[in-house]
């Protein structure tokens, strides 16, 4: 028995490109099993008729690369496919999904001619490994294809998944200047640790959100660890799966430090984990957090790649990988008593990520100060508009914030924000934001 949908926020941005007047052919692009294919087929509801071609799987049924492999007329590639899917191809009417994309370079190469000569055809690609095959061709369609990006569920989207649109719509409306009552805040945090625990996959939110037991989701956990390893191997020719699967042990460990490449591994030079990191970054598994002297904007222009964190992308794996205590995680006042709180600075750097346009992903950014011995960190630089504000993660509801005023004085900027669990309200010129209510630092506010 098929599932019923759960609604995405990207939903909304592919029905505006469904009914734009000038409209490109588009890439959908994330990590694997995030929801692409689920996404793309619950937006062919609103066309009369969907194809999708799944190169991984219909190559080896009907030939379909070849039908890309002859040439680059779409008119005559649609009436092959036609023929093939016995379904009528229309301009207007019908939503065309070429599906594991990269299986079939032709056909990305294709997806340039549909613009230019098949405007009136809605197209949409996806695959879970496209990034490596656009690397590939680096230049195949600029100005000519439009991409969105999609992650695992966000805080918002899971709260909707599970029913708790009210609690999404207030939090939308809530800010320092306005907080939630005592008895709201506590639902959020309730919330919050459960949507930390079994993380935004969404075969994970899906089981709990239809009414599976937590021990069912972390078995559906393993089983994604599992295909995620098993994918490791098709990454790159002569790149040993061990050595991936090492080096992403490695962020995991490290998550909320700087990545040290001498405690990733005592048999792997600095070159070998640099290569697996970049891999495992173009497959979107994990995000890089780049130090910044944050003088000014743009943020890039002073960033030191020498200096990095990373972030995988999921706090569900990332618990389960560790094998955490589920009893201490409900049982703990603060996420502080859980590793050391660095699963509420994965949670804040995924969300913001997340809470970014589908058409504009963000960078992540850190500070630290560079005189050789200090220790003053601020765990997220982001730009709000035209300000750059310094974001400091706290795990429970207590710690200093003495190197987030020495940014603000050293860098002369207006205000801060700490991210605790406590509720919504402000400390000098330091606005503070709950953990579940990071989405909105960044978006814009319902009046």
């Amino acid at each position: 028995m098929q599932r019923e949908y759960l609604k995405r926020t990207i939903d909304s941005d592919l029905l505006k490109w469904k009914n734009a007047a000038n409209r490109k052919p588009l890439l959908l692009r994330g990590a694997r099993q995030v929801g692409k294919s689920s996404t793309v087929k619950e937006l062919g509801k609103q066309f009369d008729y969907f194809v999708e071609v799944n190169f991984e799987k219909d190559d080896l049924l009907y030939g379909v690369n070849a039908v890309f492999e002859r040439g680059f007329d779409p008119k005559q590639i649609c009436d092959e496919l036609s023929l093939i899917y016995k379904t009528p191809i229309i301009p207007g009417r019908t939503l065309l999904f070429l599906d594991e994309i990269q299986c079939c370079i032709p056909a990305i190469s294709s997806l340039r001619y549909f613009y230019e000569q098949y405007p009136g055809l809605h197209v949409i690609a996806a695959g879970s490994l496209l990034e490596f095959a656009l690397q590939e061709l680096p230049s195949f369609g600029v100005g000519r294809i439009r991409s969105l990006f999609l992650y695992p569920f966000s805080f918002d989207e899971y709260l909707r998944a599970t029913n708790f649109d009210m609690l999404a719509d207030a939090l939308k409306k809530a800010s320092p200047e306005k907080p939630f009552s005592d008895v709201v805040h506590n639902r959020c945090l309730q919330q919050l640790m459960r949507f930390i625990l079994i993380g935004g996959m969404p075969e994970v939110v899906a089981t709990y959100a239809h009414g599976g037991s937590l021990l069912e989701c972390q078995q559906v956990l393993d089983d994604l660890m599992l295909s995620l390893y098993a994918d490791f191997s098709k990454y790159k020719e002569r790149m040993p799966a061990s050595r991936l699967r090492e080096v992403f042990a490695a962020v995991i460990y490290q998550t909320g430090g700087k990545f040290t490449y001498s405690k990733a591994s005592q048999d792997l030079s600095h070159l070998q984990v640099k290569e697996s990191l970049d891999l495992l970054e173009l497959a979107g598994i994990i995000y890089p957090i780049t130090h910044t002297s944050a003088n000014g904007l743009p943020l890039a222009a002073e960033m030191n790649t020498k200096y990095r964190k990373f972030l995988i992308f999921d706090t569900g794996i990332y618990q389960r990988f560790l094998r955490l205590d589920l009893g201490q995680l409900f049982a703990a006042e603060s996420l502080e008593q859980i590793n050391k709180g660095a699963l509420a600075e994965l949670f804040v750097g995924l969300e913001l990520l997340k809470s970014a346009p589908s058409n504009y992903p963000i960078q992540l950014y850190y500070w630290h100060r560079e005189k050789p011995g200090s220790s003053a960190e601020v765990d997220y630089v982001i730009q709000c508009n035209s300000e750059i504000v310094p974001i400091e993660v706290k795990s429970g509801t207590r710690g200093s914030m003495q190197s987030m005023f020495q940014f603000l004085s050293e860098k002369n900027y207006k205000y801060g924000i700490r991210c605790s669990t406590e509720n919504f309200g402000a400390f000098q010129n330091v606005n503070i934001y709950p953990l579940y209510a990071v989405s909105q630092i960044i978006s814009p506010k319902i009046p």
